[in-house]
Order: structure tokens, then C-alpha cells, then sequence
């Protein structure tokens, strides 16, 4: 009854913080008309700031007869500042609210601008990175070589994110990270991360945010930090919306938008979707072990190629309703689908020679398998959410509920034959379907104390519910059919719940700097069952606290200095415990471990962040980081493995471990630089150095240099044409066991713009001088020695099209001039 106690805290905690402000609130009432016709205008929009903080307290829009009413105000001083489209900006600078006065403002008269372009919003250029307290925001949407791509190849331009040529995302060094969609988690996260992130359209994604050293208010998972993907929505009134068509030789996508608004109601829908098309893949292993017990050697080498599709699809329709000044609903229902299915052959000969009497051979096998496999998973995500404001500035209450219900279907199919004979020795058929359900209640509470300082608390409750069963059918050597294998099938229960409580404080310290300080308590209850597990252990619950410190100092020539420290915990997941043992190779094998701890991260930064007037902006950022109780992937030779009744030999067994100690220290250093009004260079590099303590293997320690250097070159031709090229270097990096391979990748794109800068074409084009990256993989361990090389598919041209209507998004300055980062390209 744990969570009943914690929820009772919570209510508490908003009970006891909440206050009523309105009995004392002003309110203003007036009405904006054109200064001409003196006819009405509607949806103007009306913002009230605070005079002396200059921060947003209040806002509204007009109704159909030009009238406004702001209720709520607290006596004080503010500025009403008057916005239409297509209307100079009409500023008050002055309205003094008294306490329960109720405040009539003269007619509002605003007149036309001269030169507005066509009825479009006029809004002011954002800069490609924005280094805020607590987070960094990338806004991918100006991007033009991911256009036609996906949202890893947008996650390859973000400081601090590097990519390998699989997908697979690391933050500051670190895979283990905590993805959101639009601040939110989904269950499709908790499957195959690359996957889920190679069938998100790269133009449905409006920005990335990237949280390094996430505050008390943010849940503790993931050593790395946080990366928040931020959907493409619109909040302009009427109809608006947006089509990306995208076509290639190796990737294919689409996405559509639609918003309508109309008064304080609004209502979105998306749907999106990608496909990697099949493409063969070649693969060769190479293994050297030793028998110690036996004396011989076993050489190993594996030939083959697999094909390979995945599949993705998002969908989804939301709402919010300003119900007045101070109160917001807003939710939404998302559908999602991801998959992918691939098969291959493999070339097998395995040699076994005698140790002590000089290598004579012993047994020389050849055989060849044919294996094929697949995962499909959808998902319904629905939030509601409510939020509240007073008349207090900055005070404000924010209630969201998320829930995720996620069904999931994997299978796989193996077989093995003697050559030349072509008799069949081995054999496994896997089907495994399971549920994955997440629900989490959050409470967020911020209380102004003074105008500069700010008290913050609340909490949050996340449940989680999988299930999953695996049956395996294995081959009867001796009748050639197949057998429920009741050693190696299973089934699991998985349920746990983090119970957090938070509070933090913002403050300055005199004139030095501004501090934010918090900590958050976490307790986390695990209720597991695995049904081939040797014994059912309970594991027990355990108690987390996450200390966070930010301090953050404004210097001059609009420059910031920032120095922060959080603690982080990476729970194992469920795919992790599970000690299910995947025999569809029956040379390399794969299971979990259920005796897995937590991993717990600390991690200390300092960065410096400058925007340069109208030329670009820089920052650096050096960290340090140690991660006790490591998790990582983990390879054992065994000469002999017993799974239930069967006996593998010469295998490699696969699963992940408490590894030791890990320290990472490094630096990242992003520069954008518009060298004209027409061209824009930025880099993007990450420089570390990590040192893995083995506790598993004592003296098989590990010591890299790593680092990885883009750069980005952008270019306005013409008003409506522009090119763009990128490329990108990954040094190779040594791990616990072994070395993982370096590899470079670059594209180029060229767009068109029509229509009035409605539509526009693009043409990108990556790699396209060699149809394969070459990935050497070498592992050691124990008496064992692994050469991999895997030849990636990574050629492909792409053609995009899109198309913008309704009321668009443009820049008031001159549009020929590339964006501060970004590149000048308004794609949408």
C-alpha cells in the first residue's frame, strides 16, 4: 500500500502549497479595433508582463467584437502589450491594478503594418542551439540535410549526441539515456530505442531537447541525461497544417500535420511514418578459443548474409482548451507501430586441433544455417493534462496523467545442416509475444517567494506492468520433428513502481550568479517472477536520493557561464533480468541476468555559452563522470553450456553485468559562424577519455581516447534555393572487452522552394561513393579471441516534398540570411 501513502503526501504537499489569490485580484477589461475602419478585430492576442520583472503574468485574445477581459491580476504595476497579424504592435506601458479594482482601458486602435508579406505570422529567427539552466534545446527544424532522413540523423548534429552507423544513441559518452516524446514517456521506448528512432520521420520534429544534468523536478533514470523530442505542432489560429513526402533508394518517409484553432480551443493531428527498405547485409566471424580443460584450440569462422526491412508508424490527435486566464486542459491519444523482419544464411566450419601434440586435427565440421526472425510492436499513448496559473507571477500548478499500453510479438526460426550431406542436426522455433503497460501520475507546485526566488515541489508515481512468453519448439534429432521444449521456453512477470517525491529552489546569490539547488527522493518496489529462473528470489526495494546543483552566471557581451552536478540511476531493464536463453545461433548465445543492480551515475559540468551578434554563437562544455556498478554487454567462452537438457559447445554466451567502475572525463566544443548573409559553417566536436575498471575479470581493464568531429556547411544561392553538406567522423573506441570501429559519413542536399515558399523540393544524397560501411569488431576475453566484420548498407539517395497551408511561419528580418546555426532554410 505503498503508493497510497505516497499519494497522500502529494495531495498534501498541493493542498498545503496551493492559495487563492482571486480574492484580492483586479481585473481589466478593453476592446482593440482597426485604426482605420474602425471595425473590431478578433483573435488579437493580448500579453500582460509584470512591470518591474518583465516576466508574462496574464494573457488573453479578443472575441468577435474586438472586447477582452483579464481577470486575476494582483495589484501592481504591468504592461499590455497588443498583437494582431498583419498590425503594428501596440504597447501600454503602464497599468497600475489596485486591489478588487476593476479596470476599463480606452478603445485600442491599431494600425496596419506596410509591408506585411502576405498574411503570414511574423516571427522572430530562433538560434539553432539554445543553452538554457537546466537543459539545451536544438530546433532541428531548419535542417536541411535530414530532411528526407529520420530522427537519428538529426540526433548526429546535437552537441553532446553521437550516433553509430546501427542507431544506437549515446549522450555525453553514455547509452544509457532516458528518451521522451513531447516531455512524455511512451512503452515503444522500452524495445529496440534505434529501431523506434529510425522510423520517426526527421520532419516531424520540431526540436530536441537535451537535459545532461536533469534537475530534482525530472525522473532519475539514465546515467547520460535526458533527450526530449519535440513533435511539429502549430498554435495559429484557423487552419494550418503541412505534408513531407520523402522517396529513396534505402529510406523512405512521410509525415502530415493539421491544426485548426479557433478562440481558446485547438485540436492537432499527425500521422507519420518510415521504412528502411530490404537491403543484405554480409557478415563474417572469426573466433580462436581455448580449451583449457581438454587442451585443445577451436577455430571458428562464420560467412553469410542476412536481409534486413524495418517499419514505423506514429499517429495521433490532441487538444487544448484555455477554459480562462489561469486554467488549461490539454491531452491527447496517440497510436504508434514499429517492426522490423530479416533473414539469412550462414557458412559454418568449425576447427579443432590438439594442444600438445603439435596442433594435429582433430575434428574439421562444416555446416550451414538458415535462420529468419522479426518483431512488431504498436502501442496507444494517452496524456491528459491540467495547468494552472495565478495572479502571483510564476506561481503555477501542473497536473498530467500518461498512460501507455504496449503489445509486443517477436519470433525467430533457426536451423542447422551438415555439409555435405545436408542432414539437419539443429533446429528452434521461438514465439514470444508480451504486454508492456506504463501509467504515471505527476505533480508539479511552483511558489514564488519573492520575484527572484522561487520554491518548486511535487511528485510522481510511475507503474509498470510486462508481461511476456517465450515458446520454443526444438528439433528431435531422431524424428525430425518438432518438440515443446519446456527447459528453455518461459514466461515473466515484471511489476514495478517508483514512488519520487521533489523540491528545489531558485535563487541568485547577490549579483554573482543564479543558483538552483534541489534533491529528489525516489523508492522503487519490484515484484518479478521468471519461470526458468533456478530459484524465485524476491528482489528487494530500495531507497534513491538525487541531489542537483545548477549555478548559472550572466556575463558580459551576451555571453553565460554555467556549473552543474546531478546524481543519476540506470534500473536494469526487464529485457535485461530476463534469463531467457536465445539459442536461435548455437555458437553465440544470448540471455539476461536477473541478478543485475542499478547502475549509479554522478556527474559533475562546467559550460560556456556566447551568442555573437549577427555572426553566430559558441559554447564548451567539459564534464566528468563515474558510473559505479557499470552495465554492459558481457561475452564468456564455455567450452561446454547446459541449457535445461541440451549441451551447446564452443559457444559464446552473451548478457549483460555489473561490469565495475566506469569514468568518463571530456569536452564538447559547438560553433556556428555566419561567415556572410549567404553562407553558415558550424562544428559540432566531443573529445573524452574513458577508463573501465573490470571487477568481473581483474586486469582486463580497459583505457580509450575517443571522440567524434562533424562540421556543416550551408548556403543560400538565391531567395528560394539552397544547398547544404554535412559530415561527420567517429573515432574507433576500446571497451571492457574489445575495440569497436571507427567510421565516417556525409550527405549532401540542394532544395527548391515554390509557390511562394509553400512548397519545396529536395534532393539529398549519403555516402554515395561506397555502398557499405566496413565495421571490424574485435572482442577478448578469457581464452577466447573474436574478429567481426559487418558490411552496413548505407548508400542512399532521397527526393523530398513538401507543402505548407494555412497561415505560415516567416522571419521579419531578411530571409536571404542563414539562420544563427541554423541555415536560412524555413523548412517547416
Amino acid at each position: 500500500m505503498m503508493y497510497k501513502f505516497f499519494l497522500t503526501v502529494l495531495l498534501f504537499i498541493v493542498s498545503t502549497q496551493v492559495q487563492a489569490f482571486d480574492a484580492a485580484a483586479g481585473k481589466v477589461t478593453g476592446k482593440v479595433m482597426d485604426a482605420v475602419s474602425k471595425q473590431p478585430i478578433e483573435y488579437a492576442t493580448i500579453t500582460v508582463l509584470n512591470k518591474s520583472t518583465k516576466n508574462v503574468v496574464n494573457g488573453t485574445i479578443t472575441d468577435g467584437t474586438g472586447s477582452f477581459v483579464i481577470k486575476g491580476l494582483a495589484p501592481g504595476n504591468y504592461i499590455f502589450k497588443i498583437q494582431s497579424l498583419g498590425y503594428q504592435e501596440y504597447t501600454i506601458n503602464t497599468v497600475s491594478v489596485q486591489k478588487n479594482a476593476s479596470i476599463n482601458l480606452p478603445v485600442i486602435a491599431l494600425v496596419k503594418q506596410e509591408n506585411v508579406l502576405q498574411g503570414v505570422t511574423v516571427t522572430a529567427k530562433k538560434p539553432l542551439v539554445e543553452n538554457k539552466i537546466d537543459k539545451m534545446v536544438f530546433n532541428a527544424e531548419k535542417d536541411l540535410t535530414s530532411q528526407s532522413g529520420v530522427a537519428t540523423d538529426l540526433l548526429k548534429k546535437v552537441p553532446m549526441v553521437s550516433v553509430d552507423v546501427d542507431g544506437n544513441v549515446q549522450l555525453a559518452g553514455s547509452s544509457s539515456i532516458q528518451f521522451l516524446i513531447n516531455g512524455r514517456p511512451s512503452t515503444a521506448f522500452g524495445n529496440n530505442i534505434a529501431d523506434v528512432l529510425q522510423a520517426i520521420p526527421a520532419s516531424q520534429i520540431k526540436s530536441i531537447e537535451v537535459i545532461t544534468n536533469p534537475g530534482a523536478k525530472y525522473d532519475a533514470s539514465g546515467l547520460g541525461g535526458i533527450i526530449n523530442i519535440i513533435l511539429k505542432d502549430n498554435h495559429a489560429k484557423g487552419i494550418n497544417g503541412n505534408l513531407s513526402l520523402t522517396a529513396g533508394t534505402l529510406l523512405q518517409n512521410g509525415s502530415f500535420n493539421l491544426t485548426a484553432r479557433k478562440k481558446n480551443f485547438g485540436i492537432n493531428a499527425f500521422v507519420s511514418g518510415g521504412a528502411r527498405l530490404r537491403s543484405t547485409t554480409p557478415n563474417t566471424v572469426d573466433r580462436v578459443s581455448m580449451d583449457t580443460l581438454n587442451k585443445t584450440n577451436v577455430a571458428l569462422l562464420q560467412s553469410g548474409t542476412s536481409r534486413f526491412t524495418r517499419h514505423g508508424m506514429q499517429s495521433g490527435v490532441g487538444f487544448d482548451w484555455t477554459l480562462d486566464s489561469m486554467n488549461n486542459i490539454s491531452g491527447g491519444v496517440n497510436y504508434n507501430l514499429f517492426g522490423y523482419a530479416g533473414s539469412g544464411f550462414v557458412n559454418q566450419t568449425q576447427t579443432t586441433t590438439d594442444i600438445m601434440n603439435g596442433g594435429n586435427v582433430l575434428s574439421d565440421i562444416a555446416s550451414f544455417s538458415n535462420s529468419n526472425g522479426g518483431f512488431h510492436f504498436h502501442n496507444i499513448d494517452a496524456n491528459l493534462n491540467y495547468k494552472k496559473t495565478f495572479a502571483k507571477p510564476d506561481q503555477e500548478l501542473d497536473i498530467s496523467l500518461n498512460s501507455s499500453f504496449g503489445h509486443n510479438h517477436g519470433y525467430s526460426n533457426s536451423e542447422q545442416f551438415l555439409v555435405p550431406s545436408d542432414s539437419k542436426f539443429f533446429g528452434t522455433q521461438n514465439d514470444n509475444p508480451g504486454t508492456n503497460n506504463v501509467h504515471v501520475l505527476t505533480v508539479d507546485y511552483t511558489q514564488p517567494i519573492t520575484s527572484k526566488i522561487k520554491f518548486g515541489t511535487g511528485g510522481r508515481v510511475t507503474l509498470t506492468d510486462i508481461n511476456s512468453t517465450a515458446s520454443i519448439l526444438s528439433l528431435n534429432n531422431n524424428t525430425g520433428n518438432y518438440y515443446f521444449d519446456s527447459t528453455q521456453s518461459n514466461h515473466l512477470n515484471y511489476h514495478q513502481q517508483v514512488y519520487a517525491v521533489y523540491s528545489e529552489l531558485s535563487f541568485p546569490v547577490g549579483t554573482l550568479f543564479d543558483a538552483k539547488v534541489g534533491g529528489r527522493y525516489e523508492r522503487t518496489e519490484i515484484n518479478d517472477y521468471y519461470s526458468n529462473a533456478i530459484s524465485q528470489v524476491k528482489t528487494p526495494g530500495y531507497n534513491t536520493f538525487v541531489p542537483s546543483v545548477y549555478f548559472i552566471r550572466k556575463l558580459t557581451g551576451n555571453s553565460t557561464l554555467k556549473i552543474s552536478y546531478s546524481k543519476r540511476i540506470e534500473r536494469p531493464s526487464y529485457q535485461d533480468l530476463n534469463p531467457f536463453v536465445n539459442t536461435s545461433d548455437p555458437k553465440n548465445i544470448s540471455t539476461g541476468n536477473p541478478y543485475l543492480q542499478p547502475q549509479i551515475g554522478n556527474r559533475y559540468e562546467l559550460s560556456y555559452n556566447k551568442q555573437i551578434n549577427n555572426i553566430g554563437s559558441f559554447m564548451v562544455a567539459a564534464f566528468y563522470r563515474t558510473s559505479n556498478h557499470d552495465i554492459q554487454p558481457y561475452v564468456v567462452f564455455y567450452p561446454d553450456y547446459t541449457v535445461g537438457d541440451s549441451v551447446f559447445t564452443n559457444v559464446s554466451v552473451s548478457t549483460r553485468q555489473n561490469i565495475g567502475l566506469e569514468k568518463n572525463i571530456g569536452i564538447n566544443l559547438f560553433s556556428s559562424i555566419d561567415v556572410s548573409n549567404a553562407l553558415n559553417l558550424r562544428t559540432n566536436m566531443f573529445f573524452y577519455e574513458r577508463n573501465t575498471i573490470n571487477a568481473l575479470d581483474p586486469g582486463y581493464n580497459s583505457n580509450s581516447f575517443n571522440y567524434h568531429i562533424n562540421l556543416n556547411a550551408s548556403y543560400q544561392f538565391k531567395h528560394d534555393v539552397a544547398a547544404e553538406v554535412f559530415g561527420n567522423f567517429r573515432s574507433a573506441r576500446n571497451e571492457v572487452q574489445g575495440r569497436y570501429p571507427s567510421f565516417t559519413t556525409y550527405s549532401f542536399a540542394v532544395r527548391k522552394q515554390f509557390w511562394n515558399k509553400k512548397g519545396s523540393l529536395a534532393l539529398t544524397a549519403v555516402n554515395v561513393f561506397s555502398q557499405y560501411l566496413d565495421q571490424r569488431t574485435v572482442l577478448t576475453g578469457p581464452n577466447f579471441t573474436t574478429n567481426n566484420l559487418r558490411q552496413i548498407p548505407f548508400r542512399s539517395i532521397g527526393l523530398n516534398f513538401t507543402w505548407k497551408f494555412g497561415k505560415l511561419e516567416f522571419k521579419k528580418d531578411d530571409n536571404t540570411k542563414p539562420d544563427s546555426g541554423g541555415n536560412g532554410l524555413d523548412n517547416g
